[in-house]
């Protein structure tokens, strides 16, 4: 009998668990994340703490290193700096989520909640893709216009583009937000994906996403193709005065300058391009988990050591603090 009441309890305790797991779905999503396997949930979990640990640390050291060295206190490094905040928010505002939802059982995540991680992750990574162009152009005038350099790139100029970058970005990113959560979503509420982004929402969408596209498009070729020129363009030019510099250290020492910043870019506007500019109808989900790890995660971990690593005044700086 006592054992009989006990199951009964249980089973109806279960019973309401489920059911409030079920309103809460019902009221946000519920995202699926990378894996349901249990040891690849923990070691995916492993992975991401690991790697947000290293992209915070490394970060925090690089805009400290910056603060306290007055060598370093310069247009490239002002810009470089800006890139490890928006790195650090833009890994803030999807990892930890991520991590909790690894291991727990409800995945849920509420529509506000959504709503700002995807605003928080449009806006940063589109401010980063402008930042990086920017860095380029301010290579550009350091190399093919060293004798008007500071002329150039001055402070105001500096403080300008930087406000201007974050201001555009996230206007942009607010548009983006209030054309995807006026959809209507009733062919599901599982985003097959470990964070909240545009090309898995608009799959559960049942109504017309052909605005949401165009507007991705125009997104897309406004800030990310013209900052890529203007990447490309920065660097043909730089490339090509390197080349007229007769002295073999002169050119080592401009290609090393460069070739950090030539890494992140590969590293950033490869995926990015690649998943917002392809047709809907290419969608893949594993492939897309896949690019978004590379851009969300492992670029953000990887900027301050690729742009550290070759600098001697930044390593002396360490160096000393250290000691």
């Amino acid at each position: 009998m006592l054992l009989s009441l006990l199951q009964l309890y249980l089973t109806r305790y279960y019973l309401n668990c489920m059911e409030d797991v079920n309103q809460t779905s019902s009221k946000g999503f519920i995202l699926l994340g990378l894996s349901d396997v249990p040891y690849l949930q923990v070691i995916y979990f492993l992975m991401f703490l690991q790697m947000y640990m290293m992209t915070l640390f490394g970060n925090l050291l690089l805009i400290i290193v910056v603060r306290i060295n007055r060598k370093l206190q310069t247009p490239m490094y002002f810009f470089l700096s800006n890139l490890s905040i928006i790195d650090i928010f833009f890994t803030s505002s999807f990892v930890p989520k991520i991590l909790i939802n690894t291991l727990a059982i409800d995945k849920s995540i509420s529509f506000l909640g959504c709503a700002l991680q995807m605003y928080f992750g449009i806006a940063l990574a589109a401010t980063e893709c402008v930042i990086i162009a920017i860095m380029a152009y301010d290579r550009f005038a350091a190399i093919c216009r060293p004798l008007h350099y500071m002329t150039i790139m001055n402070k105001t100029l500096c403080i300008s583009l930087a406000t201007g970058s974050w201001g555009i970005c996230l206007l942009n990113s607010a548009i983006h937000v209030v054309l995807t959560f006026k959809l209507s979503y009733c062919k599901s509420h599982h985003i097959n994906h470990f964070f909240c982004e545009i090309p898995p929402l608009l799959q559960l969408s049942c109504g017309d996403t052909l605005p949401n596209e165009i507007a991705i498009y125009i997104s897309a070729l406004i800030l990310g193709m013209s900052s890529f020129w203007l990447t490309l363009i920065s660097y043909v030019q730089i490339i090509s005065t390197i080349l007229k510099i007769r002295s073999s250290q002169g050119r080592h020492k401009a290609f090393s300058t460069c070739g950090s910043h030539l890494t992140v870019v590969g590293l950033y506007y490869g995926p990015m391009l690649f998943m917002y500019m392809r047709p809907r109808s290419t969608y893949s989900p594993e492939m897309h988990k896949t690019l978004s790890i590379l851009y969300t995660v492992v670029t953000p971990m990887l900027n301050p050591l690729v742009y550290s690593v070759r600098n001697k005044d930044v390593k002396l700086t360490v160096t000393r603090k250290h000691t």
